[in-house]
């Protein structure tokens, strides 16, 4: 039962009732077991149900002095709990002592007490306003004025926490009598800029940094005072504040670039400062400036006179630094091989970019990495006009000496691949020099500058590929290829994933110019396939499925198949069903079965199949225990056999046939992850192409499934299920005619929001849902024909930006039917059929060309002469002059 004791004048604590819940609290706080500490809350909630309790935690926190700093917090923790349950049933003289106690605490010694009196004060706003509390602010502009660095202390964090809580009242006419309050604060917290005590310089300006984006009037007529504080505090000895000066500039710049452009001139030789300060957090904050400074499209001329300076500290930044966790790491691996070494965890995992949530201390989102983007930037705004400067101090450090000169030699390597592409113009009629510089470092003896070496050449392909058309260029592409190819096989793993990256890239400029050389590449890469750890297979693989795609049809041949397939079956075969690492080679034999014809593959096609078939089961058999499990496995198997069903065409029936292949399809189409239905719906298309008599005995049921996924709200969260959806109930459309019948109805009214909202869904969607209604119309077009007034127009205007081939060829069968079906509507239609029409570049099927030509010819007949004249007249000139063929 709540109560309190009737008192004549201001509230007072008991003794005793105080020290009780003193020794309560000191209780709480020791190791007791749980039932000893259940009896103690028990106690202390009893004396929750005490009016004033809340008084007497107030008095602890703020003026009991005597008891333990830790014992203190826990009753400010109590109290402001407890205030946010049940403050506006609290009697007014309560309200008002507590009140007091939270000021008075605001000026303890103690910073943590401080902290908690002004954590409890914002509590208190939210739950009573400031009206309630009409005097605070002028209390607190009293404490900021009192000279006592405990009370301007104390005062900061309680303007500072009711900044995060209720950020609005500061800023509100009325709040103060109607002032707005935070104009009234930061005049008085700049003033804190030049105070002697390095926390209040700390606690003011972080404040101050709250408001910039939000940049109220005071903020912003006080603007050079604020910037000249930030000019003195960029000097401060503690890197703390350094840091907040940088985040300060970098809000403005991003958020008010125009309060910095009087200034500009301050601004960049401040940052210049703080981006090679001493301490790397300093810098790696200020080294964010200059990509926002582009983003402000600030006049790129106000920097041009400090690109020199700029130029020369972003290299610095660029160079490993003595602390460097990769640094370590290569500085023992340069004593010793590595490639037997199975990876750490560590060593799989993705390199992230840099963001607000990395700490400090990160080595994946450092200063080397910022200062190279920002590098970047500069070589695309500005080109080989920071070349003049640069280059001489890049030459010099790759020509340096001396086992001391080779952190500055790698970071010399790195920034020439990346200013690589912003600089090509000045780079260009230098490239056989800079490669002459490059092929050297492919064999250091320090690792790092190895797999920098290789990542930069990279950077080159483009330019290096595009000069292979002379002798002379092509044996420079040779020998960068051949270096490459050489690096693949490093003892170190490092440099081993940096080649093989390197070589991707290279392959995928050269394309079929590495034809000649498609045996040795393929040796090179087999060759160390079974001594690669885990991160670096899964970089070879995609290395061997870039130039799988580069070469295409060049592979197609029995001696490439015989050096590339083996290893990496062996592979394949070494690990279980649900080892990660199968994923990887997964996808490079979806790769390989693509660019393969089916005469080659053939031998090694019934274990892979197999397999994929053993892999889905066991999958499935998991998600039943763990309905959560990684469905990766399943997506990559399904993939693999939708490729070999592709090379394979009816020659898969026979390995289909003898499977269940069909039963877990099914199941895969009702599947529960978006990733797994995508790749069913893919391999439902394939199959229903090449052997629907497998799938007829089910056929209805994947219509259904299939059908579903067009009707899900929002279709944009899954768009590449529909759009695979939508495929297959084409393909089956046009397989088996006869079970598509009860479906056709509900498919058109999924298919025409489709095409009526196209400029809002992915262009393939709207291309494959235009592909299916014409293959509808064509097998069903008594069904179709009616629902042709409400889609004739968007479907001619899809089907006119659809590429030739054999899909367009069936959708304009079914255009062809519902013409002839319902000429009214395709009469009123005319324009957007010949549109569609003239979209061919060339009609191969002389069935389909026929019947074009007669659809065109049935215009003419509705029209009169008078009317074709008027209408063949208006018609665009190149629609008319590409019809023109038809009208014979």
């Amino acid at each position: 039962m709540r109560r309190t004791i009737t008192r004549l004048g201001p509230w007072q604590p008991h003794a005793e009732g105080l020290n009780q819940i003193i020794l309560l609290l000191l209780l709480d706080n020791l190791p007791f077991s749980t039932v000893i500490r259940t009896q103690i809350r028990m106690q202390l909630l009893h004396f929750s149900l005490f009016g004033d309790f809340n008084n007497y935690l107030a008095f602890i926190l703020s003026r009991a002095k005597d008891v333990p700093v830790e014992i203190r917090k826990v009753a400010g923790l109590l109290l402001k709990n407890g205030l946010m349950a049940v403050y506006n049933l609290i009697e007014p003289e309560h309200q008002q002592y507590i009140k007091l106690q939270l000021l008075y605490g605001l000026g303890e010694a103690n910073q943590h007490i401080r902290s908690t009196c002004g954590t409890t004060i914002s509590n208190v706003i939210q739950q009573g306003g400031i009206l309630g509390w009409p005097e605070l602010f002028h209390t607190l502009l009293h404490f900021l004025n009192s000279g006592d660095p405990n009370r301007n202390g104390g005062a900061m964090d309680a303007l500072s926490k009711i900044s995060e809580n209720t950020p609005e009242l500061l800023d509100s006419d009325d709040a103060w009598s109607g002032q707005r309050p935070i104009n009234i604060f930061l005049l008085e917290l700049f003033e804190f800029f030049h105070s002697p005590h390095a926390n209040l310089r700390k606690l003011s300006l972080r404040f101050v940094n709250k408001y910039i984006i939000s940049m109220p009037s005071g903020l912003y007529t006080s603007k050079n005072k604020y910037l000249d504080g930030l000019f003195l505090l960029a000097n401060e000895p503690d890197a703390a504040v350094r840091k907040l000066v940088c985040t300060a500039l970098l809000q403005l710049v991003e958020f008010h670039p125009s309060v910095l452009e009087p200034r500009l001139k301050d601004v960049i030789e401040c940052m210049l400062q703080l981006n090679k300060d001493n301490n790397d957090v300093v810098a790696l904050e200020a080294c964010g400036f200059w990509s926002k400074y582009w983003d402000a499209q600030i006049p790129s001329e106000n920097l041009r006179e400090y690109l020199p300076r700029l130029t020369l500290i972003l290299l610095s930044n660029m160079a490993y630094p003595n602390d460097d966790d990769l640094l370590a790491d290569a500085e023992v691996i340069d004593a010793k091989e590595d490639e037997s070494i199975p990876d750490r965890y560590q060593d799989l995992k993705p390199q992230l970019p840099c963001s607000d949530e990395d700490d400090d201390t990160c080595t994946i989102c450092n200063l080397r990495k910022c200062s190279a983007s920002a590098l970047d930037v500069l070589s695309n705004v500005f080109g080989a006009k920071i070349l003049l400067t640069f280059m001489p101090i890049i030459e010099a450090n790759l020509s340096a000496t001396g086992d001391e000169a080779w952190r500055d030699k790698e970071a010399a390597v790195l920034a020439l691949g990346v200013i690589a592409r912003g600089c090509n113009n000045g780079l260009y009629p230098r490239l056989s020099e800079i490669v002459a510089s490059l092929i050297p470092l492919l064999d250091h003896k320090f690792t790092l500058i190895r797999s920098t070496s290789c990542w930069t050449l990279s950077q080159f392909s483009k330019y290096i590929v595009q000069d292979s058309g002379n002798k002379k260029g092509y044996e420079q592409f040779d020998i960068v290829l051949t270096a490459l190819l050489q690096r693949i096989s490093d003892t170190n793993k490092l440099v081993q994933g940096a080649a093989c990256s390197a070589l991707a890239i290279l392959e995928e400029e050269a394309a079929e110019k590495l034809a000649p050389r498609l045996k040795e590449i393929l040796q090179h890469l087999m060759h160390p396939l079974g001594e690669y750890q885990k991160r670096n297979l899964r970089i070879i693989c995609d290395a061997i499925g870039t130039l799988v795609d580069a070469v295409g049809e060049e592979l197609d041949q029995p001696v490439y198949v015989e050096i590339l397939i083996p290893p990496l079956l062996q592979k394949w075969q070494n690990f279980s069903i649900f080892d990660k690492d199968l994923l990887t080679l997964l996808e490079c034999f979806t790769s390989i079965v693509q660019a393969l014809g089916s005469i080659e593959f053939s031998e090694f096609t019934e274990h892979l199949f197999s397999r994929c078939i053993t892999i889905i089961e066991a999958q499935q058999r998991l998600a039943k225990a763990h309905p959560f499990s990684d469905k990766d496995f399943i997506t990559c198997s399904l993939d693999f056999l939708s490729g070999l069903t592709g090379c394979f065409d009816s020659g898969i029936e026979s390995l289909v046939l003898q499977s269940n292949l069909r039963d877990m399809l099914l199941k895969c189409c009702r599947d529960g992850a978006p990733d797994v239905r995508q790749s069913a719906f893919g391999l439902l298309g394939d199959l229903a192409r090449v052997c629907p008599i497998y799938l007829h005995p089910r056929v209805p049921e994947f219509l259904y499934l299939a059908v579903k996924q067009l009707k899900i709200p929002k279709l944009e969260k899954t768009i590449s299920v529909a759009n695979n959806a939508c495929w297959a109930i084409g393909e089956l459309a046009v397989q088996v005619p006869q079970e598509i019948s009860p479906f056709v109805t509900t498919v058109i009214s999924c298919l025409i929001p489709i095409l009526h909202q196209s400029e809002g869904v992915e262009k393939s969607m709207v291309e494959n849902s235009a592909i299916t209604l014409g293959r509808l119309a064509f097998v069903c077009p008594e069904l179709v024909s009616p629902h042709m007034e409400k889609c004739m127009q968007p479907w001619c205007i899809s089907l006119s930006t659809t590429r030739d081939g054999i899909e367009k060829e069936d959708a304009f069968k079914g255009l062809c039917a519902m013409v002839k079906a319902n000429p009214s509507v395709a009469q009123s239609s005319l324009v957007y059929v010949c549109k569609a029409i003239a979209s061919w570049k060339k009609i191969w099927s002389t069935e389909l060309n026929t019947e074009v030509c007669k659809v065109m010819h049935d215009y003419q007949q509705m029209l009169t002469n008078e009317a074709w004249d008027k209408f063949m007249s208006d018609l665009d000139p190149l629609v008319k002059a590409n019809i023109a063929k038809y009208l014979v």
